[in-house]
């Protein structure tokens, strides 16, 4: 089956002809494309400050052009989830690599907010084409080992939005500070084309009808079974909590961790910006078993997300580092365990269409308060409205945490 023939929805005859890659390579190469895409969308997080200096951009502009991203990703969710479902998860990886290369390039070589907005735009785009098939291929091909597809899953997106920020800032040491990250990535991007178009891709799980094949392509309200509506809004809620955290460390916080740290080192800014993201990458490797898992990780969270506070009002670099650690591994952990709890309770050919939907939910959390946070600190100032972010944020994490603490409790009892 070719890329040409998966695209216009047509079934195409057997053949033998192209790479029957081993379950192994296939795990690595959808793995991998979530992966870079997501390492290029957050390419910019140590760049902010340069680009702010350098296009004259306020703290407003700067949560407008992380705003973009999420909401095309969003968007893109709401309208293309369940793409995937009919094209095949090869043909919308490779159609989500070619987009995220357009939009790293105009976002490379803009030199106005909209152009910055618009390859962002398409970077989130490109991210959300990839978000539903690669989490459906990745249980497809561990169709025995569910929780291990939601750990990889979680692993290679966590893993790709921290490293994204840590490998921006040192590519940005070579000539050309801005546009160095997007020349580098955009080459190991690109090569993901080699084997998307080579291997022998597997049929699309669900065939659209061959009279009305684009009427499959049509946006879908979105719903979910009544069997995994609880396990739903509980990882969307989770998920939206933990995002508006993880917004903050890629959006604004570059400019508020140089102003605790007294530093303009480009690296330095872009650890301390994934070091959330890389805890919460790692995490994934760590299995605890307790049905207080849920409750504990929120509880680490809100603690930590307030700690953040206090490290910029103390001028703490060893508080701020160990806070920004342990929110990300009190947020693996949490949404880790929910997220396999509503993925194991969907349908297999709705798995894409509902964990795009758990996403929309959760970037959402990326975006809206985020915006609510760069408004503030343009009429407060940055220190005062980080300062009631991280309480609010605090606040809601602990109350969640209560709230799943009672209900496991209750659970227990029952049995």
């Amino acid at each position: 089956m070719t890329v040409f023939s998966e695209l216009r929805m047509r079934p195409a005859a057997a053949t033998s002809a192209g790479w029957n890659a081993s379950t192994t390579a296939r795990l690595v190469i959808s793995g991998a494309v979530i992966f870079m895409l997501l390492v290029g969308a957050n390419l910019a997080t140590p760049l902010y400050p340069l680009l702010q200096s350098r296009l004259g951009l306020s703290s407003l502009d700067v949560t407008a052009a992380f705003a973009s991203y999420v909401l095309a990703l969003v968007g893109t969710l709401l309208l293309a989830g369940h793409w995937s479902d009919h094209i095949g998860r090869r043909a919308a990886l490779l159609v989500a690599v070619l987009t995220g290369l357009a939009g790293g390039w105009i976002f490379a070589e803009a030199q106005t907010l909209a152009g910055l907005c618009a390859g962002r735009a398409l970077q989130g785009t490109a991210v959300a084409l990839a978000t539903g098939a690669s989490a459906a291929a990745l249980r497809e091909l561990l169709p025995s080992r569910p929780e291990w597809a939601s750990r990889f899953t979680l692993l290679a997106s966590s893993g790709g939005v921290a490293a994204g920020p840590v490998i921006g800032g040192l590519l940005s040491l070579l000539p050309g500070a801005t546009t160095a990250p997007y020349v580098v990535h955009s080459l190991l991007l690109a090569g993901l084309l080699v084997p998307l178009y080579l291997i022998r891709a597997r049929p699309a799980i669900l065939a659209p009808a061959p009279t009305r094949p684009l009427h499959a392509l049509a946006p879908r309200r979105p719903s979910v079974s009544r069997q995994a509506r609880g396990a739903f809004w509980l990882a969307s809620g989770v998920g939206f909590l933990s995002f508006a955290v993880f917004g903050f460390s890629l959006s604004l916080a570059p400019g508020y961790f140089a102003q605790v740290l007294a530093t303009n080192s480009r690296p330095l800014i872009g650890i301390l910006a994934g070091l959330p993201l890389g805890a919460s990458a790692l995490s994934q490797l760590v299995t605890v078993r307790s049905r207080f898992t849920v409750p504990a990780g929120l509880a680490v969270l809100g603690v930590s997300v307030v700690m953040l506070g206090a490290a910029g009002a103390w001028h703490s670099p060893v508080l701020l580092v160990a806070a920004a650690v342990a929110a990300g591994v009190g947020q693996g952990l949490a949404f880790r365990t929910v997220f396999n709890d509503v993925a194991a309770r969907v349908e297999p050919a709705r798995h894409a269409q509902i964990i795009s939907t758990v996403y929309v939910i959760t970037y959402l959390g990326s975006a809206v308060p985020v915006l609510g946070l760069g408004w503030a600190s343009a009429a407060i100032g940055m220190g005062a409205a980080v300062q009631g972010f991280v309480l609010v944020c605090g606040a809601a994490a602990l109350a969640l945490s209560a709230t799943t603490f009672v209900q496991s409790v209750r659970r227990r009892s029952a049995a």
